[in-house]
């Protein structure tokens, strides 16, 4: 006869949570800044295809750590929330919070309810008329959410990322001062076998929400991804 063995339902989610948080250390950490021109959106990243940051809608960006495929999914099941959203009632009706509120009540309900949570920590931003209406919202692996004000850091050595880029922060950076600081603190983000220094313009990922979108392009859309000759210019820009 086979004796089934009992798990405490703590033990149970404790178990979960560490897998999951083994699984999104693994990974390179993810910088999201709001300063002077709109939020900045950094992520060491060697591949051209295989993105981390990515756009929702108007003036909603996203960004993820951990595995590729479950945080690509998120993002996908975003994009199609808030076109329906907006197409069934208004454009102005698609926020962040209601984007994060979605993604926490899937992410809680795989984590409660499947027996191997998702390996990811996702952050949802918006960027506003000025950097005090900017909205940044960070959402962990077993759908916690929280509000975040000034930068978001995720994944990899969040706590010494995070450190450092507190210690730089402020809310008149401009856009390239933000993605300089956010490169300089991934490049301690080097595990210890490793080399440290700055990641070059080809592994980096870099994108912005412009603040000023509107009135300098004439478009609704907030999001514009940089290239490497856009990152390699910022990083030599003077401040």
């Amino acid at each position: 006869m086979t004796q089934q063995f009992y798990v405490s339902p703590e033990q149970l989610m404790k178990d979960r949570a560490d897998f999951a948080r083994k699984g999104i250390a693994r990974g390179r950490s993810v910088v999201v800044i709001s300063c002077e021109d709109g939020i900045a959106l950094v992520a060491e990243n060697p591949s051209p295809s295989l993105h981390k940051i990515g756009e929702i809608y108007d003036k909603i960006a996203f960004a993820a750590v951990g595995k590729y495929n479950e945080f690509e999914s998120l993002r996908q099941a975003g994009v199609r929330y808030a076109d329906v959203r907006g197409y069934s009632y208004d454009r102005e009706d698609v926020t962040a919070r209601g984007l994060a509120s979605v993604y926490a009540q899937s992410l809680g309900a795989v984590f409660t309810a499947e027996q191997k949570p998702f390996e990811v920590e996702l952050a949802v931003a918006e960027v506003g008329q000025t950097p005090e209406l900017d909205h940044l919202y960070r959402l962990t692996f077993d759908g916690s959410i929280a509000d975040e004000h000034g930068f978001i850091v995720m994944g990899g050595q969040a706590e010494r990322v995070s450190a450092s880029i507190a210690g730089g922060w402020r809310s008149s950076l401009r856009f390239a001062g933000a993605v300089r600081l956010a490169i300089g603190a991934l490049a301690n983000d080097a595990d210890q076998n490793e080399a440290a220094g700055t990641p070059p313009a080809k592994a980096v990922e870099v994108a912005v929400l412009d603040r000023k979108s509107e009135t300098s392009r004439g478009s609704r859309r907030a999001f514009r991804r940089l290239n490497d000759a856009d990152i390699t210019a910022l990083l030599a820009e003077e401040d």
